[in-house]
C-alpha cells in the first residue's frame, strides 16, 4: 500500500487554534470596550452639557408676540420705542385694552401694552410664563423711564395669573422630565419584556393613561400646581406619556435594543432641555425654541399649559404633534412584531424530506 505524505504546515493549518491566540483575541476585545467607554463618557457629558447649559445660558427675547393698544398716534410711537430692541419683540396692534386682553387669553401674544392718558399700562400672563412676564415688565419700565423720566409709574395686570402654589411656575417646568422618564421607562419596559405588536400597543396606552391619572392627581389635586379642568389635563399628561414611550418602543421595535437608547437620547436629552417648560420657546436660541416644540416634552408642556390655564387655546398644534408621535410609534410597535414574525417564520420552514431508504437484506 502506499502511503500519502503531508507537508507539517497542513497539520498547523488543521489544528484547532491555541489558547494564547484565544486569550489574545479576548484581550483585544476587552481593549476596545475599555476604549470605546473612555472616549464615549466626555462624548456624552459635552452633549448633555450643550442640550441643557447652552439653551439656558442664552436666554432672551426673540420676536416674542407683544400687543400695543390705544390712540393710533400713541401706538406708533410706543411701537417705535419696543423696536430699539433690535429682534426682540414681534408687535401686534390692537384698538383697545378689551382686545388686547383677548388675544393674551387666546395666547396670540405674551403681554401687551395699553398707552392710557395716565401712562403705560402692561397687560401680562404669568400664566403663560413667568420668565415672559418679569422681561416685559422690566423692558417697559425701562422703556417708560426713559421717555417720561425716572417718575414714570407702569401699572401691570396679570390677565391670566400662574397658579397660586406655584407663582413662579417651577413646579410647572420640573414636571416635564418625569413625564418624559415615565415615557422611556414604559417603552424600555415593554421592549425588554418582549410584548409584541397588539399586545405591547395595549401595554403602552394602559401605562400612559395610568401616568395620566396619577400625575394629574399629584400635580392638580395635591400640589395645586395646575388649575384647568382635571381630566383635560389628565389627557395632556397621558397624551405626552404615550408620544414619548412610542416613541422609544418604536424605534426598539426596528432597531432593535439600540433604539431604546436612541428614544432616550431624543426624548430626554433634547426634549427636556429644548422645551421651553421653565421658560418659554421664544426665549430660547435659534432653532432650538422651535425643535422643542416638534418633540414630545415641548409639545406636551404647551398643550398642558394651554388646558390648565387658558381653557384650551392654542391647544392643537400640540396635541396634533404628541398624537403624530404616539400614532408613529405605536405603527412601529406593529410594524416592528410583523417583520419579526415573518423573518421567524422564514426560519421555521422545515427541511425538505428525505425519502427513507429500506436497510438491505442479508444474503
Amino acid at each position: 500500500m502506499s502511503s500519502v505524505s503531508r507537508d507539517p504546515s497542513d497539520w498547523r493549518e488543521t489544528m484547532p487554534p491555541t489558547t494564547s491566540t484565544t486569550s489574545t483575541a479576548s484581550t483585544q476585545g476587552h481593549h476596545r470596550r475599555v476604549i470605546a467607554v473612555v472616549v464615549l463618557a466626555p462624548v456624552l457629558v459635552a452633549l448633555a452639557l450643550w442640550a441643557f447649559a447652552w439653551p439656558a445660558a442664552r436666554i432672551a427675547p426673540r420676536d416674542l408676540p407683544l400687543g400695543v393698544a390705544g390712540p393710533a398716534a400713541a401706538v406708533t410711537q410706543a411701537e417705535r420705542q419696543l423696536s430699539a430692541h433690535e429682534g426682540a419683540f414681534e408687535i401686534h396692534r390692537y384698538a383697545d385694552e378689551a382686545a388686547a386682553r383677548e388675544a393674551i387669553e387666546d395666547r396670540t401674544v405674551y403681554g401687551a401694552v395699553v398707552v392710557t392718558p395716565r401712562g403705560p399700562k402692561l397687560l401680562t400672563a404669568s400664566a403663560a410664563s413667568p420668565v415672559v412676564a418679569q422681561i416685559l415688565q422690566q423692558a417697559v419700565t425701562e422703556q417708560a423711564a426713559r421717555t417720561g423720566g425716572s417718575g414714570a409709574q407702569v401699572s401691570t395686570v396679570d390677565v391670566v395669573p400662574a397658579a397660586a402654589n406655584d407663582p413662579r411656575g417651577a413646579a410647572f417646568g420640573a414636571s416635564v422630565l418625569p413625564l418624559a422618564l415615565a415615557g422611556v421607562a414604559a417603552g424600555a419596559v415593554v421592549t425588554l419584556l418582549g410584548l409584541r405588536g397588539v399586545r405591547a400597543a395595549g401595554a403602552l396606552v394602559a401605562a400612559a393613561a395610568l401616568v395620566g391619572i396619577t400625575a394629574a392627581a399629584v400635580a392638580h389635586s395635591w400640589l395645586g400646581v395646575l388649575t384647568g379642568d382635571w381630566w383635560a389635563e389628565a389627557g395632556a399628561l397621558g397624551l405626552t406619556a404615550l408620544a414619548a414611550s412610542g416613541a422609544v418602543a418604536g424605534l426598539a421595535a426596528l432597531l432593535g435594543t439600540p433604539g431604546i437608547g436612541l428614544g432616550s437620547l431624543t426624548v430626554v436629552l433634547l426634549g427636556n432641555p429644548f422645551s421651553g417648560a421653565t421658560s418659554a420657546p421664544r426665549l430660547l436660541p435659534d432653532p432650538v425654541g422651535t425643535i422643542g416644540q416638534w418633540l414630545p416634552p415641548g409639545a406636551g408642556a404647551s398643550l398642558l399649559r394651554s388646558v390648565s390655564f387658558f381653557d384650551g387655546a392654542a391647544a392643537l398644534g400640540p396635541a396634533l404633534t404628541l398624537t403624530w408621535w404616539a400614532a408613529l410609534g405605536l405603527g412601529a410597535v406593529l410594524l416592528g412584531s410583523s417583520l419579526k414574525r415573518r423573518k421567524e417564520d422564514g426560519n421555521s420552514e422545515p427541511a425538505p424530506a428525505v425519502a427513507e431508504r429500506e436497510p438491505a437484506l442479508a444474503n
